[in-house]
């Protein structure tokens, strides 16, 4: 099944390009046991709920992915 990472005109200011996600390697982000999977396509890392793999996912620049995850690391983010 073929997915798209918008189902909607993107917002202003949006810089990030529709990525083609249908043959992205997915990987868990906890060896498996998590809800959250990522893959790197093109430059960009994808982000989804491996519980509901159609639902929309969210898409990272690198520096972004960085922020997220060093807020994740200080407790920033709730990720269970």
């Amino acid at each position: 099944m073929a997915e798209s990472t918008t189902q909607q005109k993107p917002l202003m200011g949006w810089d990030k390009p529709e990525l083609d996600l249908s043959n992205a390697e997915w990987q868990s982000s906890s060896g498996g046991a998590g809800d959250v999977q990522i893959a790197f396509v093109e430059g960009f890392i994808a982000m989804r709920n491996s519980g509901r793999p159609q639902s929309p996912s969210l898409i990272f620049t690198p520096a972004e992915w960085g922020a997220f995850v060093s807020g994740a690391r200080e407790g920033e983010f709730d990720l269970t």
